[in-house]
């Protein structure tokens, strides 16, 4: 059975820095890749980065490259998304989602089957 567990969500200021973990457990196979994604209040949700487990192929929405990090750690079964440079835009709840098989740079954010129950995220001006 495959779950996703968020945490690392807080209150920061605008330039601050959060770490996010998502631990994961049933991916089993060889070949799957996890993605962060936000919904901001009224908002549709967006993806914001996901990562692919075969060569740690890693993709970002432009208005967060060059300020979040995904990586993976293999032996603790966790994805972190290093967010730096926060901005008050960056507000919302963020999703740990997975799904097996080969990430779509374009598609994966519409190709996802397992969940996680999200983590908040504020940032304050």
């Amino acid at each position: 059975q495959v779950q996703l567990v968020e945490s690392g969500g807080g209150l920061v200021q605008s330039g601050g820095s959060l770490r996010l973990s998502c631990e994961t457990s049933g991916f089993t196979s060889d070949f799957w890749y996890i993605g962060w994604l936000r919904q901001a209040p009224g908002k549709e949700r967006e993806g914001v980065s996901a990562i692919w487990s075969s060569d740690d192929l890693t993709v970002y929405a432009d208005s967060v490259k060059g300020r979040f990090t995904i990586y993976k750690d293999s032996a603790q079964n966790t994805v972190y998304l290093q967010m730096n440079d926060l901005k008050p835009e960056d507000t919302g709840v963020y999703y740990c989602a997975g799904a097996f098989g080969r990430l779509d740079e374009k598609t994966w954010a519409r190709a996802l089957d397992y969940w996680g129950k999200g983590t908040l995220v504020t940032v304050s001006s």
